[in-house]
């Protein structure tokens, strides 16, 4: 396993973080059905914290919380051996206030995520998503109390455009409050748009990049085929997170991966793994797993380094023009 700063902070993590919505039993968000119950998390995250991964993500949105749960249990006496990120913001119940990202739901979530983690301190909360009706200011004093408080030891974005998080950053230097660590997002070798604004913004001031769905939703594993619709019970038989792709040039991408993974003796997704995590610009990559059997899967991807060659061959594949 190999291991990065987290943006400009001086907390180290892997380079592969373990996405723990994928634990628990039942729907971690619509469509998307997990099935991992609480002996079978244990295991995993024993394998996972052997492998030298020691950071893991999930949100009290996931499975209506029993990720968090389930991740702390999991976890057990090795939670002070790891970092543990999780987020709010999403809905979480039926009221106006149980959502979004007021100094009210902030500090609130936080507290049943301690509870339902079973521990003192989260190392990174995240914002979920952006709020357009919670002023930034509120936002950043909200993260603020955490973080005085012990409750959490770095405050973060996910889904934010660079604008917003820069916006953020400033507010938070303005009135001397410990600044947002990273930014969550989508980012893939066929979902690159990060590259426009928020990668040369985060240059500039630190931020650091989080990804997930790097394999698109599944889409770069090479399970799907051109002109049949996907196979009846993978992810994007009925979920996807990543956005609409562009068929014709994600095929081809998928293709070129199917004629290198023999080479480096792994599969197509793990191909994709490790370009996105080569990436210098990104701190570590989240990847789920449905079944315990593609958690070792997903580790081959660990220190798989592709030649310069293959590299800059799917690089130019999907290159922002």
């Amino acid at each position: 396993m190999r291991y990065n700063r987290l943006g400009q902070s001086g907390l180290v993590v892997s380079r592969m973080c373990f996405g723990a919505g994928s634990l628990g039993v039942g729907e971690t968000l619509p469509g998307l059905i997990k099935n991992i119950d609480a002996n079978a998390a244990t295991e995993i995250v024993a394998k996972a914290i052997d492998a030298g991964i020691n950071f893991f993500d999930t949100s009290d949105k996931y499975v209506d919380g029993h990720s968090e749960e389930t991740l702390g249990k999991a976890l057990g006496t090795k939670r002070k051996d790891v970092i543990v990120a999780t987020k709010c913001g999403l809905p979480v119940g039926p009221t106006p206030n149980d959502r979004g990202l007021s100094a009210h739901h902030i500090i609130r979530s936080c507290e049943r995520s301690l509870r339902r983690l079973g521990t003192d301190w989260v190392d990174i909360y995240y914002a979920h998503t952006f709020d357009n009706q919670t002023p930034l200011e509120e936002t950043a004093r909200a993260f603020e109390y955490l973080i005085q408080r012990g409750m959490a030891r770095y405050v973060a974005v996910s889904n934010w455009p660079a604008w917003m998080a820069a916006r953020m950053l400033g507010i938070q230097d303005k009135m001397g409050y410990a600044p947002a660590a990273c930014n969550q997002v989508y980012y893939s070798l066929v979902g690159r748009d990060i590259e426009r604004e928020l990668v040369p913004m985060s240059a500039a001031t630190g931020l650091g990049i989080i990804v997930y769905s790097a394999l698109a939703g599944g889409f770069l594993s090479g399970k799907y085929e051109r002109d049949k619709p996907p196979p009846a019970g993978t992810r994007r038989a009925t979920f996807t997170m990543a956005p609409k792709l562009e068929m014709d040039t994600a095929f081809k991408v998928v293709d070129t991966l199917k004629e290198l993974a023999p080479k480096y003796g792994v599969k197509p997704g793990q191909v994709a793994l490790a370009w996105t995590m080569a990436r210098p610009f990104i701190s570590s990559v989240i990847f789920g797993i449905s079944r315990a059997s593609q958690l070792e899967e997903n580790l081959m991807a660990a220190d798989l380094v592709l030649s310069d060659e293959d590299d800059k061959r799917l690089d130019a594949l999907t290159a922002i023009a």
